[in-house]
């Protein structure tokens, strides 16, 4: 009697560890499935940062904000270096301790790391101890998780999570933060032309205009606030004709004359770069092509009723003819005139195509026409 029951609860103990194992599983499966789940709207999440009207550094900030909120991390901290030193590109930690964080590279726990293109934990074990690298601070992290990042097999810095308790990482999935991690470069990657463009901006020196390159990155953001624009570009088509007959110091005198004209004519909403050479581009953010119509009209009229010639005082000669090179062109007037050509620009579309449609009308235009065409 008493074997049956024995063998009766043996039975029941091993259904029962059974059932445990199954349930067990079905939990992590759930655990892995939501883990997924978190992991999928994280990516997404950074995609949607990467599409805003933002700068790079901006961009950077809100993917670090977006881990720090989806993984409830503590404190992370990406740093990049830049060519010439390393800068901290999104931190949550204080500013003061920024310092001994971007000089991370130089600690010889991390070189290794670095090295060998592994993560690297370090811990403390009570709370008297501090994490070797930290110099002047105590409290603030106990534990953190060093990832060295890399783009195409080139290092490009790192990416620390901190937390103020000991041993806060010592179950941590690896490969889930792996993956973060690699959404990380994808993200750094992703931005790295946009930087570029944001570096190489220049300010025209006969204009005080920003350079085209500018319509790409903070122009883009200013434009990408309306859901369409008007982008507009016009050409100088006797700049050749002025530069000849006159001298180049009056075709630049009449660029940098229609130029202050426009810039004190136009909305602080809208972009006016010099695209290249005779032509500039006005972007009027938020506003249709019928919105522009009058408004340019007005100014192709004005531009070329403009009579320049050189400021007194700024005595040029021309040196296109050897016949005319002590011929005074103080007294010589200049009537510029423009082509104008304009396009409709929608939010989320490529600007670059647009701008090349435009430059590509009017540099095959006859050189006699002076006109406005929607195109």
């Amino acid at each position: 009697m008493l074997i049956g029951v024995a063998v009766v609860l043996v039975i029941i103990v091993i259904i029962l560890v059974i059932y445990n194992i199954k349930i067990s599983q079905k939990i992590q499966k759930f655990k892995n499935i939501n883990q997924k789940i978190t992991n999928l709207q994280v990516v997404q999440d950074f995609m949607n940062a990467i599409g805003e009207t933002s700068s790079v550094d901006e961009k950077i900030k809100k993917i670090n904000n977006i881990l720090i909120e989806k993984y409830e991390i503590k404190y992370s901290t990406i740093v990049v270096f830049n060519g010439a030193e390393y800068e901290i590109k999104a931190s949550n930690v204080d500013q003061r301790h920024w310092e001994s964080l971007k000089s991370l590279q130089d600690v010889e726990m991390f070189k290794d790391s670095i090295q060998t293109a592994t993560p690297k934990y370090v811990t403390v074990n009570n709370d008297s101890e501090r994490l070797p690298y930290q110099k002047m601070e105590f409290g603030r992290a106990k534990s953190a998780i060093f990832f060295p990042l890399y783009i195409d097999n080139v290092y490009i810095g790192y990416w620390i999570l901190e937390s103020g308790t000991a041993h806060d990482f010592d179950n941590v999935d690896i490969t889930v933060l792996e993956v973060i991690k690699d959404n990380i470069v994808s993200v750094l990657k992703t931005v790295v032309h946009q930087k570029t463009l944001e570096s190489i901006v220049r300010t025209d020196l006969f204009t005080g205009l920003q350079s085209e390159e500018y319509l790409y990155g903070e122009g883009k953001r200013i434009i990408d606030q309306y859901t369409i624009s008007t982008i507009c570009m016009f050409k100088i088509t006797n700049i050749e004709e002025i530069n000849k007959n006159y001298c180049r110091e009056l075709g630049n005198e009449v660029i940098k004359r229609i130029s202050a004209y426009i810039q004190d004519n136009i909305s602080e909403d809208y972009v006016f770069v010099r695209y290249m050479g005779p032509k500039f581009v006005i972007a009027f953010s938020g506003v249709n092509t019928e919105g522009v119509a009058s408004f340019i009209n007005d100014i192709k009229d004005h531009i070329e009723q403009m009579k320049i010639s050189l400021p007194e005082g700024e005595t040029q000669y021309t040196t296109e003819e050897p016949s005319r090179k002590n011929i005074d062109m103080t007294n010589q007037v200049a009537t510029p005139i423009i082509n104008v050509a304009l396009s409709s620009y929608y939010k989320g579309t490529g600007l670059e195509e647009v701008l090349k449609k435009l430059e590509e009308y009017l540099d095959n235009a006859d050189k006699q026409e002076s006109d406005i065409t929607n195109i």
